[in-house]
């Protein structure tokens, strides 16, 4: 690797946007990749380094280039919440469909994880499908349902997956619905909000 591009990626590791930019000018290959296929923009979107991913983004980058565990920028921002990383990217054209290694959207994580925010931005501001299945036959619905703690944050995101048409019949490989799911786990309110929309 030449230095340039090694400068790139540890300039985009430690969010030193001035340092991204300097990196670019002195000719680093914009998506040059680590030892694990990881981005410059990658690496910033993981530790949410906004600015040097602005620099990146307006140099090109690509939203969807994929590290060996399959994450990709636009991907992490569903892991990591972050509602202005997730608009920094959004102008580079990032594909909705493109999935991680669980076969899951930026969306599902998100609702796991119970990032409000990002939920609610996302669903607003992107084409990203509120009824994906990923590899384990979950919609975001269930799991923000079977992987969620049942408390407030998790209640808030069903209702917004639900407003955003986010279909409260699919089930899981079981045949079990978030419905299901939510009264056998005890979480009232939310079973309350799926009831509702039956």
């Amino acid at each position: 690797m030449n230095a340039p591009d090694r400068a790139l990626l540890e300039a985009a590791a430690h969010g030193d946007a001035d340092a991204v930019r300097a990196a670019l000018d002195g000719g680093a290959a914009v998506d040059v990749r680590d030892e694990h296929r990881r981005t410059p923009l990658l690496l910033a979107a993981l530790a949410d380094h906004t600015d040097a991913a602005r620099v990146l983004v307006a140099a090109g980058a690509d939203p969807d280039a994929r590290d060996d565990r399959l994450d990709s920028p636009w991907l992490v921002t569903g892991v990591t919440g972050s509602v202005a990383m997730m608009r920094i990217l959004l102008p580079a054209g990032p594909d909705p469909t493109v999935t991680n290694r669980f076969g899951g959207a930026s969306l599902i994580p998100a609702a796991e994880r119970g990032h409000v925010d990002y939920v609610r931005a996302v669903l607003r501001e992107s084409d990203v499908d509120v009824d994906h299945v990923n590899q384990l036959g979950w919609t975001a619905l269930l799991e923000a349902v079977i992987l969620g703690d049942g408390g407030r944050a998790h209640e808030e995101i069903v209702e917004l997956l639900v407003t955003a048409g986010a279909d409260p019949g699919l089930a899981d490989q079981d045949g079990v619905t978030a419905l299901g799911h939510a009264e056998r786990r005890g979480f009232a309110g939310i079973a309350g909000l799926l009831r509702a929309v039956r």
